[in-house]
């Protein structure tokens, strides 16, 4: 849509009108001398006579161009813009750092897929957690592997199809065997430092219990909660299973409680659907929308066609004037102008 940043400029319009009105036009005296017979006496005398009162005529050209570049030059002190469509961009409320174990269980076969086949831990965790990320359009998101070691795959991010990426490209046993559930909430609250968001969530899933962290895990979670992070865990499974190394619900109540999130436990596919549902239901999604309307300035074509139009106006004016020196001889009057008698 076409906007005028200065409209208030249109009011100038008639001000032409108003100075033609008002303002007496420029008039010179000369001293002269009339008498009859004038041409035959400057002849004699030797003299050539010039015309005496001298007023140029406004020809039908100039009584329409003149007004029309005046409109021109208001219309570029407007300041015409054209206004694009809105551009929109999402500000986040929340920082959600999702963590996944990748400890060497992860790769247990005790779970389901939708056909009822046999499925390890880890792709039921990938499929499930795929689903929970596409539905979070407003949060900013980062994912975090951990097992011997924690690493932050993903910073926190609006590209969402990124990190749902990465999370299809994780692999058993990459951070090493083992389960260090303090390092990785440590890594956490370093992740989180820089975060400006309001809402700080970290998701926190494994398998497994605490193999010997250098953050105890209790310290770890009390160190959270103080720096204001939330921290739900899970703690996913078949309880039924023959690994020892099953988690730990104790442990994860725990952490949840102390950092004020929930823990929740998953035995099987559906109910860790289940669990990242009640997430969403939890952690409703909360994000400003800010929009931003790009603008394009005109004022250079009225302004242009302005100096153009004047440019011609003049070139056709001095041409039209050399035209009638050549043709109408150089000691008469040109037709543009009125005279009022002749002096020597």
């Amino acid at each position: 849509m076409l906007e005028f940043q200065l409209p208030w400029m249109a009011l100038a319009l008639p001000l032409p009108l108003i100075v033609f009105w008002l303002v007496k036009p420029y008039r010179s005296r000369q001293e002269g001398v009339r008498i009859p017979f004038f041409e035959s006496v400057a002849g004699a005398a030797g003299e050539a006579p010039s015309e005496g009162a001298v007023v140029l005529r406004r020809t039908l050209f100039q009584w329409l161009l003149a007004p029309l570049i005046w409109v021109l030059l208001l219309a570029a002190l407007t300041r015409p813009v054209w206004v694009e469509p809105p551009l929109e961009k999402i500000e986040s409320a929340r920082d959600l750092l999702l963590a996944v174990d990748l400890s060497g269980s992860m790769e247990t076969r005790d779970m389901r897929d939708v056909e009822g086949r046999p499925q390890a831990r880890l792709i039921a965790v990938q499929e499930v957690l795929d689903g929970f990320i596409a539905r979070r359009e407003g949060d900013r998101i980062g994912l975090m592997f951990f097992g011997t070691a924690p690493y932050l795959q993903a910073p926190f991010t609006l590209d969402h199809e990124l990190v749902r990426e990465l999370l299809s490209q994780a692999a058993v046993g990459t951070p090493g065997p083992q389960t260090m559930l303090g390092d990785a909430i440590g890594l956490a609250i370093n992740t989180f430092e820089d975060s400006p968001a309001s809402q700080r969530v970290l998701v926190l899933l494994t398998d497994g219990n605490d193999t010997g962290s250098k953050v105890p895990v209790a310290r770890a979670a009390s160190l959270a909660g103080g720096e204001g992070i939330t921290v739900h865990t899970i703690g996913f499974g078949n309880p039924g299973s023959a690994d020892e190394g099953l988690f730990d619900q104790e442990a994860l109540d725990d952490i949840a409680e102390v950092t004020g999130g929930v823990s929740f436990m998953a035995g099987d596919r559906e109910a860790l659907e289940a669990v990242y549902a009640q997430l969403d239901e939890l952690e409703p999604q909360e994000f400003e929308t800010i929009s931003y309307r790009p603008t394009r300035p005109l004022y250079m074509f009225p302004l242009g066609l302005a100096l153009v139009l004047f440019v011609v106006m003049h070139l056709i004016l001095h041409l039209a004037a050399l035209v009638r020196r050549v043709w109408g001889g150089s000691a008469g009057p040109g037709p543009e102008a009125k005279h009022g008698g002749a002096h020597v």
